[in-house]
């Protein structure tokens, strides 16, 4: 062969988050190999790792011609070609793919290898099944701990120093205190109609936080849609129109029984008692909006899904929900 595996591979820029930092070098032969010949070939080089099960067939300058299972190798005569046994890959992947990519399509397309080529279609590689999964383990790790409001760590627990755990979480902690102020100015600007309907005040810390919670439901689901490659930008509109008719039926159920519990349970006057429950129902609605549609907003400007989930949406969702209690209060309790 006139090209060399390693040539072709050093000159690939390797980035942590690239197809071309995980792949491992395959076990490649000639079409005109015998079915025999390859047999002993791979007996005297062995495979690379334990989890590939196929060898792949180039040209003289490493094009990649097909591929072909050991099974295949084994049940086939040993006097066949194996440019007549070989199958031709239907998914391949560029060394600059994401790594999240490639364990997409093995899931997609329940693949245990995936072979990567250049843009020239030479053989640079192959990502295996157990590659995937430790990219899925290490992804999903990254989201929980941005989900909860951190920066991704890379050791253990157990092995992450005091200093860097407290550098993972003392940035989103003072963001989050900074921007809790916000919610805390809206309540001041409107300090006199608390006062003139000091019950008003009581309801505040449900609102939010249910307000809260399902904006968390949402932007969950919606972002492990994302991650799975369920989810797209251009699915927006679907996701808006799905979540809006879920947050409607959610709270017509929330703003009933919170209506009947503070008439029955709480004796708040039947004028207050609607002015919560409305702003109940309303909260529902924009916080499911919010918490389906900003992570494909983020997806979309490049940045991680995950930044947007709970901490994040709870904040903005807090924000609405004071604005439109208060909104509601002035109009209906004339205060």
């Amino acid at each position: 062969m006139k090209k060399n595996l390693n040539e072709i591979r050093k000159n690939l820029p390797v980035t942590g988050d690239t197809v071309s930092a995980i792949m491992r070098q395959p076990v490649v032969l000639p079409p005109d190999f015998q079915v025999n010949e390859a047999i002993e070939r791979i007996r005297q080089v062995g495979l690379p790792d334990a989890n590939m099960n196929h060898c792949y067939v180039v040209g003289e300058d490493y094009t990649l011609l097909g591929m072909v299972s050991l099974r295949a190798l084994l049940v086939t005569r040993g006097g066949v070609h194996l440019k007549e046994v070989m199958a031709h890959p239907f998914v391949t992947l560029q060394p600059e793919d994401d790594q999240e990519l490639a364990a997409q399509l093995m899931q997609e397309y329940d693949l245990l290898e995936l072979p990567v080529v250049d843009g020239d279609n030479c053989l640079t590689g192959v990502v295996t099944a157990d590659d995937a999964m430790a990219v899925l383990q290490e992804e999903a790790t990254e989201d929980m701990e941005r989900m909860a409001a951190m920066m991704p760590s890379e050791k253990p627990y157990l092995e992450s120093s005091v200093v860097r755990m407290f550098g993972s979480r003392i940035p989103w902690l003072l963001l989050l205190m900074l921007s809790a102020a916000f919610t805390g100015g809206i309540i001041a600007h409107f300090e006199d109609a608390l006062a003139a309907q000091v019950a008003l005040t009581a309801f505040i810390p449900m609102l939010m936080d249910t307000g809260g919670n399902c904006g968390s439901q949402s932007s969950v689901t919606v972002i492990r849609g994302l991650s799975l490659g369920e989810v797209a930008f251009s699915d927006w509109f679907r996701v808006l129109w799905k979540e809006t008719r879920v947050s409607t039926l959610c709270a017509l159920v929330l703003a009933v029984v919170n209506f009947l519990r503070l008439l029955l349970m709480t004796g708040v006057g039947s004028a207050v008692a609607l002015t919560v429950s409305l702003t109940l129902a309303v909260t529902v609605v924009l916080s499911d909006l919010v918490g389906g549609l900003l992570p494909i907003l983020a997806k979309r400007l490049g940045f991680d899904p995950a930044v947007m989930a709970s901490p994040l949406i709870t904040t903005v969702v807090d924000a609405l929900s004071l604005i439109v209690y208060f909104r509601l209060a002035s109009c209906l309790l004339g205060i």
